[in-house]
């Protein structure tokens, strides 16, 4: 008998510990409530340089790790026919500039012949004149007269007919002129399309093609960015996009740098929706990078959503059927705010002194 009763006794005391130790009360404590992104670390501005032409691809320019100016050659793509073209442009337009300068013999020819006809139209004006006032005061003939008028009458018609000969070829050296500027102009923007230029001040990244390869305006020759500016690239379910917006807080993790935590800020959220992956791209910039980083460095982060002081928690493993405790007294229906990964919000349904027991899982 007293060996049962002492078995019962120490029965008691197990059990009677077992729920000491379950039973907790709820806190104060600020919690946080986050969004799990996956984390790409990428040069800010980064873009891909692409040829504007088809061709071969001569020369690469610069190597990876090469920093440039906006402006600076990238790569020569081959382009014997397009110089000899531009060449040929270029000469074509040194000609039309000589021809319409008007120190051409062309011109100058022309100039001449006006001169030469002035000339006679002076002569056959003052014979026309002498001829008139003979015939007024009834000396000479009529057919002296009508022969001096004529005379004096073509030599006006001579000259304005070579002034206008003059002129008409003036305009067509200058058409001329203008079309030959054109095609030049054209011909040296297409030799320009043949050397890929860097768009911005920055450092290459990597480089796709070496010489030889065919290149064309769908395929990048190489990419390029910020020489050291870097942004986070964050992948966003999309049942998570809507809560978030631009300034929120971002913890960040690298692989590449263990044990170390960073902090970001969200600068940009693109509206695009990724159907691959059903995510969405939001952009973040580091508040204190590290020293050294590279393109495609991964990690993970979570951006902060919201955050509450003094709030009334819970672990989240004591909550079932989302808005169910267990108490000491019994089960209790509370209402819910912030979740943080293992803490939960209580707004009402029970109160710090509270003692809650860990519901049992089946």
């Amino acid at each position: 008998m007293q060996k049962l009763l002492c078995s019962i006794f120490l029965f008691v005391i197990l059990v009677s510990c077992k729920k000491g130790e379950t039973a907790i009360t709820p806190s104060l404590e600020t919690i946080s409530q986050s969004v799990y992104v996956s984390v790409t670390v990428q040069p800010d501005s980064l873009y891909e340089a692409f040829a504007s032409v088809n061709g071969i691809l001569e020369s690469n320019l610069v190597t990876e790790g090469t920093i440039v100016k906006n402006g600076t050659p990238l790569f020569q793509i081959i382009n014997s026919n397009t110089k000899l073209n531009t060449e040929n442009a270029r000469l074509a337009y040194n000609l039309a500039q000589k021809n319409y300068s008007g120190n051409t013999a062309l011109l100058l020819s022309i100039r001449d012949e006006i001169k030469a006809a002035e000339l006679k139209l002076i002569n056959d004006s003052i014979n026309f004149f002498r001829q008139k006032n003979l015939w007024e005061k009834s000396i000479g003939s009529k057919a002296q007269f009508d022969a001096k008028q004529l005379e004096y009458q073509l030599s006006k018609n001579t000259v304005a007919s070579i002034k206008n000969k003059y002129q008409r070829t003036k305009n067509e050296l200058e058409t001329q002129l203008n079309q030959a500027s054109n095609t030049y102009q054209n011909s040296v923007i297409t030799t320009g399309d043949y050397t890929v230029t860097s768009k911005m001040n920055g450092k290459v990244y990597a480089l796709y093609k070496n010489p030889g390869e065919i290149v064309n305006p769908q395929l990048p020759l190489a990419m390029l960015g910020s020489e050291d500016n870097f942004i986070l690239e964050l992948l966003v379910d999309e049942v998570d996009i809507v809560s978030i917006s631009n300034q929120q807080k971002v913890v960040v993790t690298l692989d590449a740098y263990p044990n170390q935590i960073f902090l970001a800020v969200v600068s940009k959220i693109y509206p695009n929706k990724d159907e691959r992956n059903q995510t969405f791209k939001v952009e973040a910039k580091f508040e204190n990078p590290p020293k050294t980083l590279y393109p495609g460095l991964s990690g993970e982060g979570n951006i902060i959503i919201s955050v509450k002081e003094n709030a009334l928690t819970i672990p989240t493993e004591y909550l079932f059927d989302k808005n169910k405790v267990n108490t000491k007294t019994g089960i209790v229906v509370v209402t819910t705010g912030v979740k943080s990964d293992d803490k939960i919000e209580i707004l009402s349904g029970i109160t710090s002194e509270s003692k809650l027991l860990k519901p049992n899982v089946e």
